[in-house]
């Protein structure tokens, strides 16, 4: 029956599977996740993390809406304004995240250590200072927290937003496990549940700020052109399906208008109708080769 099922799923799989891969083509980072059979990695099977970070669409939706919050803070998004090439290539940018986020979370735990190591040296040079003389560098811990507490929030919620219920146990699960890849970059005082994630946001309010890097920051997000077909309809849809789970205080921060909340709605409701196909289209990722490494069936992910 499945293979049946898989057949007449095909006509609507085979354009998501030809997307995603155009988007971020496989095997270009030179991670190995299919050796040494038997390592779990950092988080293994059992993980809330392979099951939440396994959901794609959540994945990349979540993962906007991080960007998004990330450019509220003024420290954070200095390291990027001033030493990233994102208004040349930010598909290289979003590329190399999600590959960092694919390693960190499926690959043998020796992949895992080698691409810490390898972050931990670049955030050592990216350090400067900004137009009102505040210090910053990209191995701060604070900074570090905060980026990856708006990672795991995006990834989390858009994984119960577009493709599962996440009781709150099993966020609280999440938000434990993945700190440990904060943590080896350097980060402190990582909160570890989702209660402690809303309190962190309420201390970091005061720090935060939409200024002209931040609207900069998001026009070139706003433009950006993946290649695949219909770019600019794939990328207003993830776009505005990212800012339908900003918390109420970004979107007021952001100067979000009311047209732009209901398109966040409405592109919400498509991506939560169509994310299961994606799942079909994608049978053979980063977690299905993790799970074939520890010798455990991908169907197993399903189950909290």
């Amino acid at each position: 029956m499945s293979s049946l099922l898989h057949r007449l799923a095909r006509p609507a799989t085979q354009p998501i599977r030809r997307w995603v891969l155009e988007a971020f083509p496989r095997d270009q980072s030179g991670i190995d996740y299919d050796h040494p059979l038997g390592d779990p990695g950092w988080f293994g099977p059992d993980s809330a993390t392979w099951r939440v970070n396994a959901e794609l669409p959540g994945m990349l939706a979540g993962g906007l809406c991080a960007l998004m919050l990330q450019t509220l803070h003024p420290l954070a998004l200095a390291g990027v304004y001033d030493h990233s090439n994102f208004r040349e290539d930010l598909v290289g940018r979003l590329r190399r995240t999600t590959s960092f986020v694919a390693c960190t979370s499926y690959a043998a735990s020796g992949e895992v250590e080698a691409l810490v190591a390898k972050v931990k040296h670049i955030h050592a040079q990216v350090r400067g200072t900004t137009a009102d003389g505040q210090a910053y560098s990209a191995d701060d811990p604070d900074l570090l927290t905060w980026v990856h507490v708006t990672e795991a929030y995006g990834f989390l919620q858009g994984c119960r937003r577009y493709c599962r219920d996440v009781p709150e146990a099993i966020a609280d699960r999440y938000y434990n496990e993945y700190r440990r890849v904060a943590e080896a970059l350097g980060a402190t005082d990582v909160p570890a549940t989702e209660a402690a994630v809303t309190a962190y946001f309420e201390r970091q309010l005061p720090v935060l700020r939409f200024d002209a890097r931040s609207r900069e920051v998001l026009a070139v997000l706003s433009g950006i052109r993946l290649p695949v077909p219909m770019p600019g309809v794939s990328r207003d849809l993830f776009l505005s399906a990212g800012a339908a789970m900003l918390p109420e205080w970004a979107n007021t921060m952001l100067e979000r208008t009311p047209l732009q909340r209901a398109q966040a709605r409405a592109s919400a409701r498509v991506l939560q109708g169509i994310s299961p196909l994606f799942r079909r289209a994608l049978h053979d990722g980063t977690a299905t080769r993790a799970c074939k490494r520890v010798g455990v069936p991908v169907s197993s992910l399903a189950h909290w």
